[in-house]
């Protein structure tokens, strides 16, 4: 099958949790950001907005809040993507228009989405650059309290922060899903098939038990259902609220 160096780079992706002491320069960073931009965008909304952290204080506080991850705070940049509907708010009231269409789900779904673009888009060129990334989620950890270090107005809401910079480690690639379990032809298929996920769960646990020296234990299926005995970032729904989104 023939690729080429795009899907060469989308195939090798993995998460890289260690930099080197090396800051990216203002040209890479302005780069990828329009690289970001060039995103697809639900109705041309544009409703994200991209926060670049250079601040170290910053990233000590974030990194706190990030299960105290080191690669929060030592990259060579960390960018926060946020969901923004005070931005399209703001031009609305500018124009003397009802804005209470932007406090709905689909409004909310919509600027999820096209924040979540135009973060895989600066990580492809991130990779494509040499660099490596990781999504970092757990910002949401304490909502309030990274929405409160960002200084966000009422809609506006903190989806993942990403760690950028050059890799000083070269992890083995983490093992995805088998096609037949992802892929469905003409209509979902209920019935996974039980050979392909058992043979993924081996393959899944041999890979932690290779990443972690032989002191973890796991299977895929096993890390799924045990994320469902408790739910956690239960402060999200009230913190939307908060703010004003998904409210209808």
């Amino acid at each position: 099958m023939e690729t080429n160096v795009v899907i060469e780079t989308l195939l090798s992706h993995r998460s890289i949790r260690k930099f080197k002491n090396k800051a990216l320069t203002e040209d890479q960073v302005r780069l990828l950001v329009e690289s970001a931009q060039a995103a697809s965008t639900s109705s041309f909304t544009q409703s994200y907005s991209i926060i670049g952290i250079d601040d170290p204080d910053i990233k000590k506080q974030l990194r706190k809040i990030a299960y105290d991850s080191d690669y929060v705070e030592h990259n060579g940049y960390f960018f926060v993507f946020v969901a923004d509907q005070y931005r399209n708010k703001v031009i609305g009231e500018e124009y003397r228009k009802d804005t209470s269409a932007l406090d709905t789900t689909q409004r909310l779904i919509v600027a999820f989405g096209d924040a979540s673009f135009a973060a895989q888009n600066l990580a492809v060129a991130a990779e494509s650059m040499g660099l490596g990334i990781c999504y970092i989620g757990s910002i949401q950890n304490d909502i309030n309290k990274t929405a409160e270090i960002l200084q966000l107005p009422e809609d506006v809401y903190p989806i993942f922060g990403m760690a950028v910079g050059y890799p000083d480690q070269d992890p083995e690639k983490k093992p995805r899903l088998p096609l037949d379990i992802v892929f469905h032809r003409n209509h979902y298929n209920p019935k996974p098939s039980s050979n392909s996920l058992k043979a993924y769960d081996q393959e899944v646990a041999r890979y932690y038990q290779t990443r972690s020296g032989g002191t973890r234990e796991e299977t895929w299926t096993g890390q799924i259902a045990g994320g469902l005995e408790m739910p956690y970032r239960k402060a999200l729904k009230p913190f939307l609220e908060k703010q004003r989104m998904g409210l209808r």
